[in-house]
């Protein structure tokens, strides 16, 4: 402590004495005048009421002197009435001594009560700013003028501190200890400085870390792919650190090399190779991207994995539209169908990426996938198409396959290294076939297609319907950040897809079953009821895909307009109400197209009227009619009894479909087993082998990495078994018609195609 302040201490300290003697000897004078004035000492006077106020304001002061304060001014009102008007008429609230009685000490006595009521009163007082520092206040206001006044102070200090450390000072590298350091790593503490041959040294294996060049005099971050030579940035190959077998499949030791390319991945299921019977293709609307949301220039993780390259999407649909020429002319079903635009142009409105194109397997297994920016082009299933002939596929399904296989008939003309896309078969989806004119469903409806099974080509809705839930989050990513997101959900969803495939099999296996025999027992019926033989139901079903094929327009030219202008609003209003909840996520959105479709029933209604008002003689027509699902325009009528005809065309159709997927089902159990056990022996093998290898001979590892490679081929092992263990059993009690149970199978999302059959 400073003398000036020590001697201020001091000379406070004799004030205090001076002050205690003045208050010593009022207080005796008070005593004296008190005696005299009174003529007994026993009883205090009362009949003059000037005795009794007290001329003198006592100070209280605790053992070491110092003054004891009263309650502050804020918080009097709680101290009670007496305490309140003693303060208002300046009376001490301890009495004078009483001086009948002999006196002990020279301070006055105290009650219990009244120093509790002094200390509760000393807590609140308020002090000088200099005795003591401020405290915590319970006050918000008072905390943050607090806070406001400390961050005044530090903030000159931060921001310097902040300033100085983007400085990127010349330094020595901290591990050789010879060239000057170019790189910073943030993850390599605590050197972080290296030079550019340390620097690929060291991060050859952790390709990973955040490290950044100081060769322009700031930091730079710098991508794994990029490495410094000579103070100039040059791209280099960094390899994932995964261990080299020394022999692969039958190739002899040495002959593999690693390079680095592309990141590929093959997703196929067991039960779908090596052929497939069904992609189906469709586009998710839901799936848009702000232009406003992140533009960082990172690169995806998993670019190219799952959701194609953009540019090279890009350079494919600029060659489908250079080498031939387009128009959204009419199709089959009539009307202008919003995913049949060809024409559409990229959106130049607050989205970047319009949405997501999905290809699946008819297991709903996520096969691949691309963005949109031109909204929903034939182009892009077809380079989805492209992409799925590397392997044999049947049937192409889409839910305007009417529409898109006279547009690949053109694109193969002038581009004819496309023509093995033609020996796909085209599928119209089940469901949507129904929003389609009776004669396009039968000409390319999946449920009358030969060798189809109960494939419904909806499958892919299923997985929209499930990377739908993160469309809220991934419309504010960055491009990279998306991608890696629906990557890793697709990733989820096709690994439960893969887990549950032997119960999934058996299910539908024992569900056809059932369903066949349903479907046998109508057609019993029906031939019953309308006593007709095998021989008529083949020529009714030979007549009906003859009357699909042949083209019938009225005659008249009055009327042929008016039925074609019922069709094309017809199929509007059905096509809109169906992908209400697919293409729009927003009841603004869903408001707008329900007012669209008000408006086009009330056109169909006056055109329905029309119609009518032209053919007095035929059959009149009516909204509820020609919406429904089960509708023959009766300017198609060739025959009187098409209608009968078609009945037992749909009855004969479903028993053959149900026929083939219970043989599809059996081929794909099969093809499951076959696929386990293969792994399962793998397995074993690699575990024979790994318990007789020595240090150094497998992959470079030592004793204890075989070791904890054994034991991770020893769980592979175990899970497999117990998976293969699984299907087996399944496979046996649905085959020996054994009743299943399937409450312990791990089903989270319920959403596989045989869910949409119960």
């Amino acid at each position: 402590m400073s003398d000036p302040e020590l001697d201020c201490l001091l000379k406070e300290m004799s004030d205090v004495v001076d002050e205690a003697e003045h208050q010593a000897h009022l207080q005796n004078l008070q005593q004296l005048i008190s005696q005299s004035a009174e003529p007994s000492t026993s009883q205090p006077s009362t009949s003059h009421p000037s005795n009794s106020k007290q001329d003198v304001r006592w100070n209280k002061r605790d053992s070491d002197g110092n003054i004891i304060y009263g309650r502050p001014r804020s918080s009097r009102k709680q101290a009670g009435p007496s305490h309140s008007q003693s303060r208002k008429t300046g009376v001490s609230n301890v009495r004078a001594p009483d001086t009948s009685g002999e006196v002990t000490s020279d301070f006055p006595s105290v009650t219990a009560e009244s120093f509790l009521q002094e200390l509760k009163r000393s807590l609140g007082e308020d002090i000088h700013e200099d005795e003591t520092p401020p405290q915590a206040s319970t006050d918000w206001s008072t905390r943050k003028s607090l806070i406001s006044g400390w961050w005044e102070k530090e903030r000159p200090r931060l921001v310097n501190t902040m300033v100085a450390g983007q400085h990127a000072a010349t330094r020595i590298c901290q591990h050789c200890g010879n060239g000057p350091a170019i790189i910073r790593c943030c993850d390599c503490r605590p050197h972080p400085f290296l030079c550019g041959q340390c620097d690929v040294r060291v991060h050859r294996g952790q390709v990973f870390h955040n490290r950044d060049s100081m060769t322009h005099g700031f930091f730079h971050p710098l991508p794994p792919t990029t490495c410094v030579v000579e103070r100039v940035l040059t791209q280099c190959e960094r390899l994932v650190p995964l261990e080299m077998p020394e022999t692969i499949c039958g190739c002899l030791r040495g002959s593999s090399t690693v390079n680095a390319g592309q990141s590929i991945v093959v997703v196929t299921m067991n039960a779908c190779s090596p052929d497939m019977l069904a992609v189906s293709v469709d586009g998710n609307r839901k799936h848009y991207r702000f232009k406003s949301a992140a533009r960082s220039e990172e690169q995806a993780i998993f670019d190219g994995v799952f959701i194609a390259n953009d540019d090279d999407v890009g350079r494919f649909v600029d060659y489908v539209h250079t080498s031939t020429s387009h128009v959204s002319g009419r199709g089959v079903c009539g009307g202008q169908w919003s995913a049949a635009r060809e024409t559409s142009q990229k959106s130049s409105g607050k989205t970047d990426e319009e949405g997501l194109e999905l290809a699946v397997c008819r297991h709903g297994v996520l096969l691949r996938a691309l963005n949109m920016f031109r909204g929903e082009i034939f182009a892009y299933p077809l380079y989805l198409q492209k992409q799925m002939a590397c392997k044999p596929v049947t049937f192409f399904a889409m839910d305007v396959a009417c529409k898109y296989w006279p547009y690949l008939r053109r694109v193969t003309e002038k581009c004819p290294e496309l023509q093995q896309l033609l020996t796909m078969r085209p599928f119209l989806s089940v469901f949507h076939a129904k929003a389609h004119d009776f004669k396009c469903e039968v000409k390319w409806s999946g449920a009358y297609q030969e060798g189809a099974g109960s494939t419904l080509g909806e499958e892919v809705e299923q997985c929209n319907a499930f990377l739908s839930r993160i469309a809220v989050t991934t419309k504010h990513m960055s491009k990279a950040g998306r991608i890696d997101m629906l990557t890793v959900m697709a990733m989820r969803w096709n690994k439960q897809k893969f887990d549950n495939l032997a119960s999934t099999l058996a299910r539908r296996y024992r569900k056809a079953t059932v369903a066949l025999q349903c479907q046998l027992h109508n057609l019993e019926a029906m031939k019953t009821e309308m006593d007709i033989t095998d021989n008529q139901l083949e020529s009714w079903i030979i007549d009906i895909n003859e009357w699909a094929e042949a083209t019938t327009s009225p005659n008249d030219a009055d009327v042929a307009a008016v039925a074609s202008r019922i069709e094309e609003l017809v199929a509007s209003v059905k096509r809109r109400s169906q992908r209400l909840y697919k293409d729009h996520d927003g009841c603004k959105g869903r408001a707008r197209i329900r007012r669209k479709i008000r408006e086009e029933k009330q056109n169909l209604n006056s055109v329905v009227d029309k119609y009518n008002t032209l053919v007095p003689n035929a059959e009149k027509l009516t909204l509820d009619t020609i919406l429904s699902d089960e509708i023959v325009w009766p300017w198609q009528l060739t025959h009187g009894d098409l209608r009968t005809k078609r009945k037992a065309f749909d009855t004969v159709m479903a028993v053959r479909r149900l026929e083939e997927e219970k043989r599809i089902l059996i081929a794909e159990m099969n093809k499951h087993w076959k696929s386990l056990c293969t792994r399962v022996d793998t397995l074993k093998q690699m575990s024979s082998q790994l318990s007789n290898v020595t240090s150094g001979e497998t992959w470079g590892l030592l004793q204890d990495g075989i070791q904890g490679l054994q034991s991770l081929t020893m769980k592979n092992k175990q899970a497999n078994n117990s998976m293969a263990k699984h299907a087996k059993n399944c496979y046996v009690q649905v085959l020996t018609e054994t009743e299943i149970y399937f409450d312990n199978d791990s089903e989270e999302y319920h959403t596989s195609s045989d869910s949409e059959q119960d």
